[in-house]
């Protein structure tokens, strides 16, 4: 219940005596509680401390256990030249013309301008510490294929997952495209874009995609032709490259 005051303010009811009177009682309690408390320890003797000393562990004998091989450990692979990660150009087919000079090693500069937005591209890259990134590509008839390594340093996260993830998301938005993830790559994924890219006078041509990555490098990979392209084209280009990593 509530008392109205004048002016119209209100105030909450008041506390009774009894409740006061409890209240006290309860605080006296509490302190002759401890006080008695502390009388029985001061007659009982003291508790023995544990020793702080440990046992000695015994040391392991035998011979030091031998370093990791290429095969077991991949730092050991992807911290050597990465163009030799690459996937082979198939037999028959020839190097990419677009590709230009023959030493496959794409600088900062270059990847950017990869991009639609290439200043965009390169503050991202820098920002996202760059380390470097390698490239191969051939044709085959009117097939064109484009594998790209990206290593990224990642002294604070994980950037390589996270730039694999940015080109998934742009596959996925493009209109009439199916995908698939990798086998073995936990995320990775692939695309096939059945809408072709079409301009007066040429051959339309259809697209397909992969991303995946692995520990500090991410794959990308694009196929271009003049027919449609299927799953087992760019799953079995993606699943090759992710075993050389």
């Amino acid at each position: 219940m509530e008392v109205e005051e004048p002016g119209g303010a209100t105030r909450g009811r008041r506390r009774g005596r009894t409740t006061l009177l409890i209240a006290a009682a309860t605080v006296l309690g509490v302190v002759a509680g401890t006080c008695a408390g502390y009388l029985i320890q001061a007659d009982r003797d003291p508790t023995p401390l544990p020793s702080l000393s440990q046992p000695t562990l015994a040391q392991a004998t035998g011979p030091a256990p031998e370093p990791l091989s290429a095969a077991q450990d991949r730092r050991v692979k992807t911290d050597g030249d990465l163009r030799k990660l690459l996937l082979k150009k198939p037999a028959g087919a020839k190097g990419a013309d677009w590709l230009g000079d023959d030493d496959r090693w794409l600088d900062l500069a270059s990847y950017a301008e990869l991009y639609e937005d290439p200043a965009g591209a390169l503050s991202d890259q820098l920002g996202d510490d760059f380390r470097r990134a390698a490239t191969t590509g051939w044709a085959s008839g009117d097939k064109e294929v484009t594998i790209r390594l990206i290593q990224y340093r990642q002294e604070e996260s994980l950037v390589a997952a996270d730039e694999a993830s940015d080109g998934q998301y742009w596959a996925d938005k493009e209109a009439s495209t199916r995908s698939w993830a990798i086998p073995g790559t936990g995320d990775g994924k692939a695309y096939v874009h059945d809408k072709p890219d079409t301009e007066f006078g040429y051959l339309p041509i259809y697209g397909a995609e992969a991303y995946a990555w692995r520990g500090d490098v991410v794959m990308e990979i694009r196929v271009w032709d003049t027919k449609p392209l299927t799953k087992k084209t760019i799953i079995d280009l993606a699943e090759r490259q992710m075993e050389r990593l």
